[in-house]
This record gives C-alpha cells, sequence and structure tokens, in this order.
C-alpha cells in the first residue's frame, strides 16, 4: 500500500491520475493538496501518532509531494507518540532545504517505511532531452547554459539554489526562498539601461540533492513569467527537473517565442 504525502499545487493530482491503484491521501493540516479527498490529516505535533495511522492502513511506502512551508510548531499540541522524534524534526526545521528534506525522509525510514520518488511512480514527468521548442538556443545562450551550470553547482554546498538567471555571461538573479515565480518578477521591474538583453531562465536540482522529495519543476505558467521577464527562453537538466504538462509548455514556449531546451548535466 502507498501513502501519498501531499503538498500544495498540481503535483500531487497529477501523480494520483496517473497510477493504477488509489493511494492513501495524506496532507499536512496546514497545507492541503487541491481538488483530492484527504484520507488522513497529520501536523508535525502528531507525527508520531500519523506514522502509526499509516502502519494500521498496512501503508509500506510514502511518497511526498506538492509544496509546503515550514509551519510553526505549538509545543503545547506534542502527543506523546511525537516526543521521541522532537530533536530531529526540530533539527529538521531549523536546516536548510535539503537538509530538513533528509531529515523527514530518515524519520519514515527509520519507521520502516519505503520512501518511493514520484518520477519513479510517473516517470514521464521528467521530459526528454533536446531542444522541444520551434526557437533554438544561440551560440551565447549555450554559453549561458554553461555559466548558469556552474553558478548552481557552486550554491550547492550552501544547500541553496535550483535556478537562476543568466544573460550574456552575467548572472542576473539566483534563486532562494521566494522561488521562481518570485524571482523572474524582481526582474520584470525598471531596469538600468546597460541590463544585457535576452537571457535564460536555468533550473537544475543541486548538486547531491534528495531527489525522492524533493526536485525543481517547471510548468505552462513559467513561461509567460519567462517572456515578462524579458528573457530568451528556459534551459533544464535532463532527468532532473519536473515538466508539469510538457505538451502545453512547449505550447507555451512557442507561442511566445521562447526556446525550451532539456540540456545534460554538463552542457
Amino acid at each position: 500500500m502507498l501513502a501519498l504525502i501531499c503538498g500544495q499545487g498540481a503535483l500531487p493530482g497529477l501523480i494520483v491520475r496517473n497510477l493504477s491503484h488509489a493511494p492513501v491521501i495524506a496532507a499536512l493540516e496546514q497545507f492541503p493538496p487541491e481538488g483530492l479527498a484527504v484520507d488522513l490529516t497529520f501536523r508535525l505535533e502528531t507525527l508520531g501518532t500519523f506514522l502509526k495511522a499509516l502502519k494500521k492502513r498496512g501503508v509500506l511506502q510514502v511518497c511526498f509531494a506538492g509544496a509546503i512551508r515550514r509551519p510553526k510548531i505549538d509545543p503545547e499540541q506534542i502527543d506523546a507518540a511525537t516526543q521521541p522524534l522532537v530533536a530531529q524534526i526540530s533539527g529538521a526545521l531549523s536546516g536548510g532545504d535539503d537538509a530538513a528534506l533528509r531529515a523527514v525522509v530518515d524519520i519514515f525510514e527509520q519507521a520502516g517505511f519505503e520512501v518511493v520518488g514520484f518520477t519513479h511512480l510517473v516517470p514521464e514527468l521528467l521530459p526528454r532531452g533536446g531542444v522541444l521548442s520551434i526557437r533554438q538556443p544561440m551560440g551565447k545562450e549555450r554559453r549561458d547554459v554553461a555559466r548558469a551550470h556552474s553558478v548552481i553547482a557552486g550554491l550547492s554546498a550552501l544547500d541553496m539554489g535550483q535556478g537562476c538567471v543568466v544573460a550574456s555571461g552575467h548572472v542576473l538573479a539566483v534563486e532562494v526562498f521566494g522561488g521562481t515565480r518570485w524571482m523572474l518578477s524582481s526582474l520584470s521591474s525598471d531596469r538600468p539601461t546597460d541590463w544585457p538583453e535576452g537571457g535564460l531562465l536555468y533550473k537544475a536540482p543541486k548538486e547531491g540533492q534528495e531527489r525522492r522529495v524533493d526536485l525543481p519543476a517547471i510548468g505552462p505558467e513559467t513561461m509567460e513569467q519567462v517572456a515578462q521577464a524579458g528573457l530568451a527562453g528556459v534551459a533544464i537538466v535532463q532527468g532532473g527537473v519536473v515538466a508539469l504538462d510538457l505538451p502545453k509548455i512547449i505550447a507555451e514556449a512557442d507561442r511566445l517565442g521562447l526556446f525550451l531546451w532539456v540540456c545534460e548535466a554538463e552542457p
């Protein structure tokens, strides 16, 4: 039996629609999924009780999918079954994103569950390699991808960054706490007169990232945000970035005159 532990966004529903057997749907109380009936809700303060509830339902595997933010912990709501996990939960909340996710995976594995990556369940979420749009990246844009790759590689040790914007060799923005949407919207405001033209959004997982529970993603709306930011296209690493509704993403890229390049990890 599989339990899908859902966050927000389109990903959990997409996974459920592509599974042959209905999973147990679980969610943090503060972050209910969209369009899915939830079987079990929990809080971090009752995580130990939630783990026991999964076992009672015969769950052997868990898959995490969707976006959440770090909830605040109410010490008065921590139940007896969760007390032994408090140190691990506190460590997870105080670390970087990847460190936090690894701590969560450790808790579930120590409880006897197999943690399954969502791309294992729905491998078609990872698009094939190559330029998928009508527009092709030019030589300078291919050089910008190489520059962007080095940026993400350099930030990996700091447990930050799954995306950046590069134009003519200049790093214009790096994805941090606010995510891709916020990063791109910051580029749409008034720019200096010497701002380089064109540029691209590059997305890739951090080096050594826990890929079973977290991968960067793009969707159709990403292409609109890229166009509004005045960029020429999007490059994502093959096998490391999820495409939510790939046909629509490609259609949006072509409509907006952008390129979409699924490139190798080291272009």
